[in-house]
């Protein structure tokens, strides 16, 4: 008997590619493909460097990765993340601008999925993670997609330091400003902008909202980001993720950092205090607008959504800024003027 698990996960996989946006052939002709020997040493430099620290709570590694959860997070980080980046954050990004001959800045890049999804575009690409593991494990990807990415391991904090004087077209923070401290997003932030020339383009992408109503990010909890911190750790506890719900039990200096670096969400408020007021941003593009123009089926099914109601309602009490502000992840393009 299928478990219904296992048929929303059918559902799910039958319906994805009916709502991904059209993949213009000058993008997907330049995909890289390697075959399964090559995929096989990704996923061994996963799981000497990545899964080795990502899951240290975990004592016993093994058994977590051959887990359902183990598994489908192994999944992710072969190809998941760079299947998603290829076929829905490329096409937006390059929308906004051409991405081949582009200088990018690449905030968070983990293990590298989204370093090669851009690299393999024609980009010139610098990507910077804090964690050294994670950086093995892009390097050795890249290597075998046979890509040039330029790996740094550095604080958000320090990229202003590194790349004095330098041009980049764009800026991207990949799933990283949710877990900085709430002191080294503002300056990331600032110093990010203030690094961009006019007419550079600044990104976020997929980093949680702190206005909505639920956290699909870390704790799977509803009103999970309304809390202040200290209650936020507290309440962890009943998150329904296992490798989250029994970490933080302490309230110490060095499991609240630990903790905040799991995830927090983010929201127009940083924007104006590290940027300008957010009416008078230049926002090129969201991502959730722009793959409800691009696909008729996904904009009628999002319309039907508890998630359509509550944009509407934090959009109507909320001061009058870019739609996009008010959606569940902020994946917003804004242009420096």
């Amino acid at each position: 008997m299928i478990s219904v698990e296992k048929m929303s996960r059918s559902i799910k996989a039958f319906v994805r590619p009916l709502l991904a946006p059209k993949i213009p052939k000058s993008i997907s002709e330049k995909f890289r493909h390697i075959n399964q020997k090559n995929m096989n040493l990704i996923e061994a430099s996963l799981k000497q460097n990545y899964f080795i620290h990502e899951n240290a709570s975990y004592k016993d590694n093994e058994a977590y990765l051959s887990s359902d959860e183990g598994q489908k997070d192994l999944r992710d980080h072969l190809y998941g993340r760079l299947d998603v980046f290829r076929n829905t954050i490329i096409p937006w990004l390059s929308n906004a601008k051409p991405l081949s001959g582009s200088r990018i800045l690449e905030i968070g890049c983990g293990t590298g999925s989204s370093a090669v999804a851009l690299a393999e575009q024609g980009a010139d690409v610098t990507a910077v993670d804090i964690i050294e593991k994670d950086l093995i494990v892009a390097k050795d990807r890249s290597r075998i997609y046979d890509l040039n990415v330029n790996f740094i391991c550095a604080n958000a904090t320090e990229v202003n330091e590194i790349f004095v004087n330098q041009h980049f077209d764009f800026i991207i923070f990949f799933a990283s400003l949710e877990h900085m401290t709430h002191n080294e997003r503002m300056i990331a932030m600032k110093n990010t902008w203030d690094m961009l020339s006019p007419g550079g383009l600044w990104c976020v992408i997929e980093t949680p909202n702190r206005l909505w109503y639920y956290d699909s990010h870390t704790s799977l909890l509803p009103f999970y980001h309304w809390l202040p911190d200290d209650l936020a750790f507290l309440y962890s506890q009943f998150s329904p993720r296992k490798t989250f719900c029994n970490s933080y039990r302490e309230l110490d200096d060095d499991s609240k950092l630990a903790f905040l670096r799991k995830g927090r969400g983010v929201s127009y408020h940083e924007f104006e205090l590290t940027m300008k007021r957010a009416e008078k941003l230049d926002v090129v593009s969201s991502l959730q607008i722009f793959l409800r123009s691009q696909n008729f089926l996904y904009k009628v099914l999002w319309a039907l959504t508890n998630k359509r109601r509550f944009e509407l309602l934090i959009k109507q009490v909320g001061p009058n800024i870019h739609r996009g502000f008010y959606h569940q992840d902020l994946d917003l393009i804004i242009r420096k003027d």
